[in-house]
Order: structure tokens, then sequence, then C-alpha cells
């Protein structure tokens, strides 16, 4: 079978490897069906590492996907804890949490003492046709989603997961800084829940303009203007009170300090390039702002799977370019150069499951 392997910084190949063998107790195989390509992703693309973790042999990336069960090991039951079958279609959950340490035990696999990730190093990723995965880690997927929708469920649990940290109000004002998947999932989510009004920050206008279209009440061009004082303009001041920082880090974070109202909440999702961040300590401090880091996601498939089904987020709508496996180098070129438009790519390798 085939695989993309990345073997250090911008070096996609694709390889013939071996295909796994059968599922052991509590694991399916699945037939890839497709994979979204993920900001976090483009750091390990790009460096050759993200955060501490560094690629020291060639890995296969992707873990926003979902796929077809071709092969069922023994006890394997999905994350509802029913059966799974060969042919069900299903959104994994790239997170392996370990389900036993105190944490998992508190009801937090996402911070889960001996958690392992998929397409994270040492652990592969979905860029291969099959793959052998927890079996408790997929949720069945209804019959109308597509394999695309089912990759999406990932970031979408994301956005659920930071909206819950921002603990987002009705008609209390938001700002989401960075306008890519994840910042316009937070937009939607802000918009169901009621909170406004919404402003959204990035440099792309396209970006900008699916902002808009997602939800976003003004929007602001950090190229054109200097971000902080233009928000602080259009809020008399105040600033907002929940401030979701979705880029890639840096100098975004200390403008989400600057942007927060007094005793606002700050949410930190983005991921920074070189694993660090800084903010005005006198500004948090003085504002008495409350700061939450966005770890992933805990019991978000569920929640999001209902979300999509119900209408209330058209993923589709978020995908701007698709790919073939072997074009994995490609996708992954154009979404860091963040050319032609790009807001998220998906690689497929059996669209149709």
């Amino acid at each position: 079978m085939k695989a993309a392997k990345l073997y250090g910084a911008r070096d996609f190949r694709i390889e013939d490897v071996p295909a796994p063998g059968q599922p052991g107790p509590g694991e399916v195989m699945i037939r890839v069906g497709s994979v979204g390509v993920c900001g976090s992703d483009l750091h390990t693309y790009e460096n050759g590492q993200i955060g501490d973790t560094v690629l020291e042999a060639p890995l296969v990336l992707g873990h926003e996907f979902a796929g077809t069960v071709i092969a069922v090991g023994p006890d394997a039951m999905s994350g509802t804890h029913e059966p799974l079958n060969v042919g069900d279609r299903v959104a994994v959950e790239p997170g392996m949490p370990c389900g036993h340490c105190d944490l998992c035990e508190a009801g937090h696999p996402n911070l889960c003492r001996n958690l392992h990730f998929m397409g994270l190093a040492p652990d592969h990723g979905a860029l291969q046709e099959h793959f052998i995965v927890p079996a408790h880690g997929c949720f069945v997927m209804p019959d109308d989603l597509t394999m695309a929708e089912g990759a999406l469920l990932e970031p979408l649990g994301v956005a659920i997961h930071a909206s819950d940290l921002g603990k987002l109000k009705v008609a209390k004002s938001v700002a989401v800084l960075g306008c890519g998947p994840i910042g316009l999932l937070v937009i939607k989510m802000a918009k169901l829940a009621g909170a406004g009004p919404i402003y959204a920050l990035d440099r792309f206008d396209w970006r900008l303009d699916a902002a808009l279209e997602w939800g976003a009440d003004e929007v602001i061009n950090i190229d054109e203007v200097d971000p902080v004082a233009e928000l602080m303009k259009r809020t008399n001041g105040r600033g907002v009170k929940t401030v979701f920082e979705a880029a890639w880090a840096g100098e975004a974070v200390d403008q989400a300090m600057k942007m927060g109202d007094l005793g606002a909440r700050v949410v930190l999702v983005g991921i920074p390039a070189k694993d660090t961040s800084s903010f005005t300590h006198s500004v948090a401090r003085r504002k008495g702002l409350s700061i939450m880091m966005c770890r992933r996601m805990k019991h978000t498939y569920p929640r999001a799977i209902d979300l999509v089904t119900r209408g209330g987020v058209q993923l589709e709508k978020l995908i701007s370019h698709r790919f073939s496996l072997e074009q994995t180098g490609d996708a992954f070129a154009l979404n860091l150069a963040y050319e032609d438009g790009v807001i998220k790519a998906m690689i497929d390798l059996d669209p149709e499951g």
C-alpha cells in the first residue's frame, strides 16, 4: 500500500509500505477516506518539529481523518461503546489516552499523562491507505456525512472545546484572531451561542470574507491598521468579553490580552512556531484576565456529529482545495504559502468510502 512520509522539513515522499497486519484486541483497521491538512501539521512540515517534538525518523502525518472499517479485532467497541463492524464509516479521534491515569479517570483524556497522538512522532498518522486505530476512538458517522466532513469533525471538536473554555454568553462581545479553519469554526460556535458582536481579525482578505460568511459581524485586516487600536476604537475603548487567539500565537497572544475588557476570558488555541509566547504582564494583571490554554478537546465527537447532522455547521464549505495522496507535498506547500485563497486543503484517498 502507499503512504506519504515526511523525511524532514518540506520533504514528503510517497512510498510503498507493508500493509498492516490484523487488528488486535480493541482495534480496527480502516481504509482511510479523507485527511485534512491542519495548521499544526504545517509546523512539522516547515521545521521538522512542533513544540519540543522533533522529527527523528520518517513520519506519516495526518490526524484529521475518517475512513471505512475493513477489519475488526476482538472486543472492538466504538467511542460510544457499541460494537464496530466491517463497513462502518467512522470519524477517528487521533488522541490515544491511556484511559487509566488520574486525569483520564477524572474525565480529562486530553490531559492524559501517557497520551499518544496519531501523526505526532513517534506515532504515525492517517496519510496512508490502510491504518490500524483504537476502536474506542472511532465514532460511526451517519450515512449523509461525507468522508471529508468526518475528517473535519476533529477541528470542529477543537472549536467546541475552545468555546466551552471561553464560556460564551448571549450578547457578550467576542474577538477571534486568526480566521483559518479553527478560527472560522470558533466564530460559528460564538454565533450559535448568541454571542456578539463578533469581531474577526486576519491579514488575508479572503479569510476575512469567509469570516463574515461564518458569522462574524465585523472584520479587521491586521496589515491595514493597528489591530488593537482599531478594536478598541470599535468597542468604545473597552475591548471584548472573550478573546480567542487562533493564529500561530507570536504577537497575537499579546494582542489578545490587550483586546480583552476588564475581567475578560482569553482562550489561547494557536501553537507558536518557536514554542514560546509572551504578553504584557501589567495589561493582563490589571485587567484581571482569565487565561485559558486550549489543549485539543475532550468528549466532543458526539456533539460535533449531532451539530453537523442537524445542519448547525456545514463543514464542506470549509474546503477550498482537494488533492490526492500522491499530491500531499503540493497540498502542504500550498497551505504553508497561503496561496490561491486556501482555507482548508483536503487529501482524498477514498472519498466515497
